[in-house]
């Protein structure tokens, strides 16, 4: 039984053997009380935004028999007390289930329910989030899992469900409510439709189209051709305006679904847009900035963020373009003042150079505690997927004995951790940007920007010049 302390409360989870689900549960929850929103710091809330992503994975992939798994969340102000006078009548309609292990498995789950319960007096500011049930191992063993916590912001959501897997719609539904910003980038030849969520970009629509150009043949018909000419830019501006309506208001609240507006364009369309009394109103109040671009469709939504970076400064796409950008310039003017690679940032770390620590949310490397059977000798090694299928990597290089590993931790989760013991700041970036791409392809997805000069390689020859001293 492992125990965790979250706020004034409690979180504690039997970790369960079943695929990755253990080691999602232990990442997202061993750190929890390190990742609390109180102090308002953003690192924390990226690294606790980082820990309710993975611990959705672990519960998705849960499942167990029949419907012995209860997922159980109470919205902020809710009473403790009716939560807990409807788990007593669920106590007694489940004793009625005729089959016994079912029976015997919900019942168990609705105990551990109002044991959790009781922990709590009143519902947390937050809102209060409850998994419990029986789940099936991959060997077909059975465990049971108790996950109770408070989440980082509040959660508007009342649920109660027994199933065989955990529901968590409401989680994903809390990690999506970051800002949403709309673009419309509308040149000549057609327009794009899109929206940017914290780091995330969606095309949502575009459509081409074809309008004639301006020209001074026609001799008497030149009026008409013109007239021609304006009822199809017209029309152009009307389908655009229609579409708007239909992509960023939402029809069942009748409200838009964007916190803001960007109008994007090579020529004059777009003020003609705004301007427009066919552009619906609702959305004329949400237009925050009005940018010209060079390019229509992908590469004048992608120009349209970087010159509204400034109003969606708050927003994660643009933050992580900059952190990456800001360790891509160390590297091009070469300072020094950059570290990449997992043995080189660890130096640096533990050196206490790191200002800011630059981490690849799905970085797969683990940290491993080996001791040596015949020396007693504590090492520590860092090993991707691969590295921990050679066998070899278990042995002593020199007299063959075998390495027993005494701790196995995700070096995510060590970072999440640890990362105030070394006075830096943690930034988890993703792989969705270019910026983001060329950082987890081409740097191992991990490295610092430091505080001062500082020359790795030195360090490596320093140590190598030690062990050839030793061995004189």
């Amino acid at each position: 039984m492992f125990s965790f302390d979250f706020s004034p409360h409690h979180v504690s989870v039997l970790v369960v053997n079943y695929k990755i689900v253990v080691l999602s549960l232990q990442v997202n929850l061993s750190v929890l009380k390190h990742a609390t929103m109180s102090d308002g710091h953003e690192t924390d809330k990226n690294i606790e935004i980082w820990k309710i992503k993975k611990l959705i994975k672990a519960l998705e992939a849960a499942r167990g028999n029949g419907t012995s798994m209860i997922s159980l969340i109470m919205p902020p102000r809710d009473q403790v007390s009716r939560v807990t006078k409807m788990l007593g009548d669920e106590f007694g309609t489940a004793s009625n289930i005729k089959s016994r292990v079912n029976r015997q498995s919900v019942l168990g789950a609705i105990t551990s329910a109002q044991q959790r319960l009781k922990l709590y007096n009143k519902v947390p500011p937050n809102g209060l989030v409850l998994y419990t049930g029986t789940i099936v191992t991959e060997d077909g063993k059975e465990k049971k899992v108790t996950i109770d916590f408070e989440p980082f912001r509040p959660i508007n959501a009342s649920l109660y469900l027994c199933d065989n897997k955990f529901h968590t719609e409401a989680l994903n539904e809390l990690l999506e409510s970051d800002d949403k910003f709309g673009f419309i980038v509308m040149d000549g030849n057609g327009t794009l439709f899109g929206t940017l969520s914290g780091n995330t970009r969606e095309v949502l629509h575009k459509f081409t189209v074809d309008l004639p150009k301006k020209h001074g043949r026609g001799g008497q018909s030149a009026l008409r051709f013109a007239r021609l000419r304006m009822e199809k830019r017209h029309n152009y501006v009307r389908k655009t305006a229609e579409l708007a309506t239909q992509f960023y208001i939402n029809p069942a609240t009748s409200q838009p679904n964007v916190s803001g507006l960007i109008l994007a364009g090579s020529a004059d369309f777009k003020t003609e847009l705004s301007q427009s009394d066919m552009f619906d109103p609702r959305l004329q109040a949400k237009i925050l900035n009005v940018v010209d671009v060079s390019y229509g469709g992908e590469n004048g939504f992608n120009q349209a963020i970087e010159l509204s970076a400034e109003i969606l400064s708050n927003v994660k796409f643009i933050q992580e373009k900059r952190l990456i950008g800001k360790y891509f310039e160390e590297i091009s003017q070469d300072t020094g003042k950059y570290v990449f690679g997992v043995d080189d940032t660890l130096k640096a770390l533990e050196m206490g150079a790191v200002e800011t620590l630059i981490v690849w949310e799905s970085l797969d490397i683990n940290r491993y505690q080996l001791k040596n059977s015949a020396t007693g000798e504590v090492t520590i090694k860092h090993w991707n997927k691969e590295q921990e299928s050679n066998q070899g990597n278990f042995r002593d290089s020199v007299t063959n004995a075998e390495l027993e590993v005494q701790d196995k931790t995700p070096l995510l989760e060590w970072f999440a951790n640890e990362y105030k013991r070394f006075g830096c700041s943690l930034e988890f970036v993703t792989n969705k940007s270019q910026e983001g791409s060329q950082f987890c392809r081409g740097f191992g997805g991990i490295g610092g920007i430091l505080r001062y000069q500082l020359d790795m390689r030195s360090f490596d020859e320093l140590s190598d010049e030690e062990v050839y001293d030793d061995s004189e």
